[in-house]
């Protein structure tokens, strides 16, 4: 398990982020994407300017759009946008050796099914190894070669254990782990949380709101993976705490932006501002979860209620200020 050659699926920011990175940990990285123009146009210019301009792109990474490319791969980073895991794994699933594992690198649930991201590649790839990867990181930080730490973690550990050697480098560092589903539970619902801590910076409630709707949202995320298996150690850690605090707190956060534009009265439609934003796909089916399993997560629920437009933001938050009262733990 020597993972030498790495296939990075999807021509995005995060997958411009992630070949430069494993490229940088001496692989040998096919950069492949569906559109065969960009594809060309990436292996010209050495640059994507469309996603991540002023990045140069690593000697060792290939851009390809020919599934050829990916049958030498010993593994497989799926980069793509959460809601299109499944149409990007059946794309892929027919070219990729039957025992390269596929890392899902994106976050969230898939909506209509409910399915976290690793069972729907498990759905498409029966009997191949699927890891998770996630962890506090933009890819602007990653690309630029700036200190990162995130965590792997897939089922069997020796693969957990190969794929974090292989893919580490000068400034990256991956941490190994078995527990898929907390780390796959961290970076979904954290997106959620996100919405709700920037729609409280919009509405200029202060940074001590902001850092109470954070520890309670911790907290709505500690139950919800309790109930679906995940441990709390995991939790605790860079897939779990540490993204919550990087994507709570920054502006550069996608849902946190997406949640400050919502605060300050932008409408729903425009609050992305054409950027996706992970956290308002991922909400209604988080919040239907949680309800089916009998968990309490109210700030996931009002930024549901926010993004359907049954409640505005002020409402919202006069409703989990008004709460019972109750012991903290």
């Amino acid at each position: 398990m020597s993972f030498q050659r790495i296939a990075v699926v999807g021509g995005g920011a995060w997958g411009t982020a992630l070949a430069n990175a494993a490229a940088l940990a001496g692989r040998e990285v096919c950069f492949w994407m569906r559109d065969p123009d960009r594809a060309r146009s990436l292996r010209e210019a050495r640059e994507n300017a469309r996603y991540l301009p002023g990045v140069r792109l690593h000697e060792r990474v290939r851009p390809s759009a020919d599934l050829a490319d990916l049958a030498d791969a010993d593994a497989a980073l799926l980069v793509v946008p959460a809601q299109t895991v499944r149409a990007a794994t059946q794309a892929i699933a027919g070219a990729l050796p039957a025992r390269a594992p596929l890392v899902v690198c994106a976050k969230g649930i898939e909506r209509g099914t409910g399915l976290f991201l690793s069972d729907v590649a498990r759905e498409i790839r029966p009997g191949s190894p699927v890891a998770a990867l996630s962890g506090p990181s933009f890819a602007d930080d990653v690309a630029r070669g700036l200190p990162t730490a995130v965590t792997l973690a897939c089922a069997e550990a020796a693969i957990a254990g190969a794929l974090a050697e292989a893919l580490s480098g000068p400034s990256f560092r991956l941490y190994r782990g078995t527990d898929i589903r907390g780390v796959e539970i961290g970076g979904a619902a954290k997106n959620v949380l996100a919405i709700a801590c920037g729609a409280v910076v919009g509405r200029g409630l202060g940074e001590s709101a902001k850092a109470a709707l954070t520890a309670r949202g911790f907290a709505e995320l500690m139950r919800f993976a309790g109930a679906c298996g995940g441990r709390p150690e995991t939790l605790m850690g860079l897939s779990g705490l540490g993204d919550l605090v990087l994507t709570c707190g920054s502006a550069h956060s996608r849902n946190f932006a997406f949640g400050e534009r919502l605060g300050r009265g932008v409408p729903v439609a425009e609050a992305a501002a054409g950027k996706l934003a992970e956290g308002a796909s991922t909400a209604a089916v988080l919040v239907a979860l949680a309800r089916a399993k009998g968990v309490d997560m109210p700030i996931a629920e009002a930024v549901e209620a926010v993004i359907a437009g049954s409640i505005g933001i002020d409402a919202a938050i006069e409703a989990l200020m008004s709460r019972p009262l109750r012991a903290e733990h």
